[in-house]
């Protein structure tokens, strides 16, 4: 992914709010699982941390990241934002195009 991608989904992120909230319980499987279904369905996703749960964002971004498949974006504070690319026929954001490095 290039910054100028990376940039854009950032762009987008910033007018959404946080659809999943991670509590004190962290990381379980049920949230893996919400996560996983939030991004087959918007592609990008922001995830709040609240107050009460005392783990790392920088941790659970990357364990998040890792068990659904996707790239961590950004973290901001307690906010992290997440992408996973559909699949062709259900793609729902179109990234800039790479440009190709000319010779």
């Amino acid at each position: 992914m290039t910054s100028k991608q990376r940039a854009y989904l950032m762009s987008l992120a910033q007018k959404e709010q946080a659809i999943i909230h991670i509590g004190k319980s962290g990381i379980t499987p049920e949230l893996t699982k919400a996560v996983d279904e939030a991004l087959a369905a918007r592609e990008l996703v922001k995830v709040g941390i609240l107050q009460n749960c005392f783990d790392d964002p920088k941790e659970l971004a990357v364990t998040l990241a890792e068990r659904t498949s996707s790239q961590l974006i950004q973290i901001i504070g307690k906010k992290i934002v997440l992408y996973r690319q559909g699949k062709d026929d259900k793609r729902k954001i179109e990234l800039p195009k790479a440009k190709k490095n000319q010779d």
